[in-house]
């Protein structure tokens, strides 16, 4: 996995293949030769992470998953999966599935049986309590998608735990039942030859055994702040055992060679850096790493990232696998974070840091979020906390691949409204542009790809005297690769310790081959550098 590029798939917009207006898993077979074998005629990337396409009831859009050993008719069969692996392993691009292990649908066989009495065998598969004495719900813990993370049931008499919605309710990892059901269904997809696993949400599987209140949080802003944060995360998350639930699920990866998993967790924000290293001591390096999701979270500022990356790949022991992302699914683009400019530079950040670069598709092309107007909102998130920009439809519009009707993804109207600017910003157009957007993400992710420097080298920080600028090596067996980002809007000009190089990509991509003295350096507005150290 060690210097590979992961492309991100949302199924339902990245391509349509039977004119339903829904992306679908044919629709990305079509698509591979897009995506490449890791030449310089395609982007390159190594492997693709879909996201859910389990059947379900789309409540969360197939985060709530009401069979875990088949695909939801909505992108296609379990055959259409078995030629989309066949066609990308012939590629040598590999496959990695979503795989969510904290909650099922309401509509899974297991909770109907579950929710229907105490008495019956799968009662303790899911998490219940009885009421508070005022009959209401057993503690404060809150629903990440808005209102009290307790649902009653008749049937029972109990409230049954939802950490997301009520139409997820969240699976009792205590129970070894569970554990080994869940074994089986990363069995089931390692068998049918899915090269890794992306696990959702894995800092909700166990909560704290007394199921304890959580704490008010002193600093939330009702009406401007997320509800859910009205409350700490003291009790709900991060219980004792969720390392050993993590392990399990790495034990079974294990007994598969070549195979990984990624696991999703946002540390809690206080003492960052200590959080991520404890995540990595209690993993299996070999077989599982956690993402790094300070590249969603932190200011535009190389203050911030220079001072963030420094101190965590000192942290990292080597057999450690860093994991940087900028985008996905659940948050808004890089392009309408940061702005189109910036996004260049930070391309070029992602993709010569150290371990595995995520790539959210459509970032390669620019793509900032897209408005959707409230008619057509179909995010959940949005409709249960509207108002305070939470949902998360403008970052899954579908993918602009020509300028011709409905960007090519589909023949009719797409499930989401397209960028306003598709018939300028697609694959088609950027492809035969060698300064936009998707020109820079290939020559990056070719260099990537084919530097073992990228790949394999140490890094190296570097203390300029610019705070605009954030600067780094990649060395490997003495041959090193300087990169310098200017993070202004602003021309920045800094000194170095180092001799001669030569300019191997800008973000402006002009310039490139020329010898560069390195003792001084003045970057244009948002320009990165890649320089060949001599």
């Amino acid at each position: 996995m060690r210097g590979r590029v992961v492309y991100q798939i949302y199924p339902r917009s990245f391509n349509d293949s039977n004119g339903d207006g829904i992306g679908d898993i044919p629709g990305i077979t079509a698509r591979l030769d897009y995506l490449g074998d890791g030449t310089t005629d395609y982007l390159g990337v190594n492997m693709i992470w879909l996201s859910p396409f389990y059947p379900s009831p789309m409540a969360d859009f197939g985060y709530d998953i009401s069979d875990y050993c088949n695909i939801d008719p909505i992108f296609g069969t379990l055959e259409d999966f078995k030629t989309l692996l066949h066609e990308a392993h012939a590629r040598n691009l590999k496959i990695m599935i979503d795989f969510v292990p904290n909650h099922t649908s309401d509509q899974h066989p297991w909770f109907a049986q579950s929710s229907a009495s105490r008495g019956n065998a799968k009662h303790d598969w899911y998490i219940w309590r009885d009421p508070a004495p005022d009959g209401g719900p057993p503690n404060n813990w809150l629903s990440v998608f808005g209102g009290s993370a307790w649902q009653y049931v008749e049937a029972r008499g109990q409230y049954y735990m939802h950490s997301f919605l009520a139409a997820q309710p969240d699976l009792n990892w205590d129970n070894p039942a569970v554990r080994q059901a869940m074994q089986r269904v990363i069995r089931f997809w390692l068998d049918l030859g899915v090269d890794g696993l992306r696990v959702d949400a894995v800092d909700w599987m166990a909560k704290d055994p007394k199921f304890r209140n959580n704490v008010p949080n002193p600093d939330y802003r009702r009406g401007i702040d997320d509800p859910y944060h009205q409350f700490g995360e003291d009790y709900n998350r991060d219980g004792p055992d969720r390392f050993y639930y993590i392990q399990q699920m790495a034990d079974v990866i294990k007994e598969y060679p070549g195979r990984f998993m990624v696991t999703e967790t946002y540390p809690i924000r206080k003492d960052i850096i200590t959080r991520y290293l404890h995540i990595y001591d209690n993993y299996q390096a070999d077989v599982s790493a956690p993402f790094n999701f300070e590249g969603l979270l932190l200011p535009w500022k190389a203050r911030d990232f220079k001072a963030f990356v420094d101190q965590f790949q000192a942290g990292l022991k080597p057999d450690h696998l860093p994991i940087y992302v900028l985008g996905n699914h659940d948050r808004p683009r890089i392009a309408s974070r940061i702005g189109e400019a910036a996004a260049r530079t930070a391309a070029m950040m992602l993709l010569t840091l150290p371990g595995v670069a995520f790539v959210y598709y459509g970032d390669e092309l620019g793509l900032p979020d897209t408005p959707v107007p409230p008619h057509r909102i179909q995010d959940p998130f949005e409709k249960r906390v509207p108002g305070l920009g939470l949902g998360r439809d403008p970052q899954r519009s579908p993918m602009p691949w020509t300028s011709g009707p409905y960007a090519g993804f589909s023949k009719i109207e797409p499930w989401l409204p397209l960028a306003p600017d598709y018939t300028s910003r697609n694959v088609q157009s950027e492809l035969a542009d060698r300064h936009s957007m998707l020109a820079l993400y290939r020559k990056l992710i070719h260099l990537r790809n084919f530097s073992p420097m990228i790949q394999y080298g140490a890094y190296i920080p570097l203390d300029l005297d610019n705070p605009h600028v954030f600067g780094y090596i990649r060395e490997y067996k003495g041959h090193g690769l300087a990169i310098f980002l200017n993070f202004s809007s602003k021309p920045a000009s800094f000194h170095t310790n180092l001799a001669r190089g030569a300019l191997l990509y800008s973000t402006y991509s002009d310039l490139e081959g020329l010898p560069m003295d390195l003792s001084e350096i003045t970057l244009r507005p948002n320009e990165g550098h890649v320089i060949t150290l001599l």
